[in-house]
């Protein structure tokens, strides 16, 4: 594509994802009226994957499911080289309209672009289940599958969130066969690359006053909670001296990451984002905390640093005030750096087209680090308003979705991309 014939293109592709996205906004695609709220196997989420299959129908593509629900749509048969685009739509709990959706969107909007200009690129769209986590509390749960990072024993121990069914029972509900979860692995035996494009949900891009940015590496990540066993006591006959207090020790596991994260410097981050105390109650002293930890880093070693330290500081803690620490991991993801040539044929292609880009990593989780395993991976970001996501307050401008889309078409077609050439 010319230059010169960028601005219509984008217009008339960023008119499509706009109608997209508020369709995928309306009431039938969620179950809140306050947020987009669509979880795994629900009859929102049900809908808006059905919304995607219809419509890459309509263009003549072969759409089916793998054995927990991951929605694949090819425009080969199995077993010939497609290039993979794609994302998610499922969402946060407190979610916006374009986290993940728009990534799928755009990929939807490829492929329409695919047959419109007669490109013959064959495609496999995937939209993957559960990114977010919010039916059952891990994230990356479709890739992670795809990619054989999970076991009988993990599938087996998920339960809802909401209700407590089992993840076993909900997918065969759903009308799949989470049992034969290990031929997830086999829709990405067929891709000779894949790219994913993602609103940043940070604000560096904005900053820069910059449409598109070029994934380097997604960071790392750890999951983990704290529970730190105190003993409860009545609060008023008590004396300060005389207790065990879960909640003290949990707040000084807070302040501890806060600490450790900053001292790291850029590029790592720690956060606190859910505590509990036991019983509960405003007249007891808390003989119980849950402390859930999410660190995060680009750097593999400051990633188990923070971890690691964090946990350290919790147990001296605890033993300070006579309390008791135990770590419950939940998943460990080694920082994920996108494939090198991939991302250099799409900045080519970016300023073959005069689009100014940046390179940046990426502080969120993404399933293109599960698909990074096993395929030469890259992401394109687009900006955020006041970098403001996992929030119905979420923003982004369609036009950027469209420019980043077209260049990643661009790069694919590109004849002299060997890493990528189809």
């Amino acid at each position: 594509m010319q230059a010169e014939n960028l601005p219509n293109s984008i217009a008339a592709s960023a008119t499509r994802i706009t109608r997209d996205i508020e369709i995928l906004s309306g009431p039938d695609y969620t179950t809140s009226n306050e947020a987009i709220r669509r979880y795994a196997y629900t009859d929102a989420y049900k809908r808006a994957v059905s919304y995607f299959e219809d419509s890459l129908s309509d263009l003549g593509f072969e759409v089916a499911y793998d054995p927990v629900g991951n929605l694949v749509a090819r425009n080969r048969p199995v077993g010939e080289p497609v290039f993979g685009i794609g994302s998610h739509c499922d969402s946060n709990r407190n979610g916006g309209r374009y986290d993940g959706t728009l990534g799928v969107v755009a990929a939807l909007e490829l492929c329409r672009l695919n047959v419109e200009e007669n490109l013959g690129l064959p495609f496999q769209l995937i939209s993957w289940l559960e990114e977010e986590g919010s039916a059952y509390g891990e994230m990356l749960l479709g890739s992670r599958i795809a990619a054989g990072r999970v076991t009988d024993a993990d599938l087996a121990a998920m339960r809802s969130v909401d209700n407590g069914i089992p993840f076993m029972e909900e997918a065969q509900a759903a009308g799949f066969e989470p049992e034969r979860w290990r031929e997830s692995r086999e829709i990405l035996d067929d891709l000779v690359g894949w790219i994913e494009i993602h609103i940043e949900q940070g604000r560096v891009l904005q900053d820069a006053e910059i449409q598109v940015g070029l994934v380097t590496a997604i960071t790392g990540v750890i999951h983990a909670d704290l529970v730190i066993t105190g003993r409860a006591d009545h609060a008023g006959a008590t004396p300060m001296a005389g207790r065990v207090d879960a909640g003290v020790v949990a707040a000084e596991v807070i302040l501890a990451v806060e600490r450790l994260a900053r001292a790291a410097g850029e590029g790592t981050v720690g956060t606190v984002g859910h505590v509990t105390l036991e019983p509960g109650l405003r007249n007891v002293v808390p003989g119980l905390a849950r402390v859930a930890l999410d660190i995060r880093s680009v750097d593999e070693d400051e990633l188990t640093t923070v971890f690691e330290t964090t946990v350290s500081a919790a147990r001296s803690a605890a033993s300070a005030h006579g309390a008791t620490v135990e770590v419950v991991e939940h998943q460990r993801q080694p920082p994920t750096p996108m494939d090198s040539g991939l991302v250099d044929a799409l900045a080519s292609s970016a300023t073959d087209l005069g689009v100014e880009t940046m390179r940046m990593p990426s502080g969120a989780a993404h399933d293109t680090m599960m698909v990074a395993q096993r395929v030469p991976s890259a992401m394109l970001f687009v900006p955020c308003k006041d970098g403001i996501s996992h929030s119905p307050a979420e923003q982004a401008r369609p036009e950027d979705a469209a420019l980043a889309l077209l260049i990643a078409l661009e790069a694919i077609r590109a004849p002299l991309n060997t890493r990528t050439a189809l």
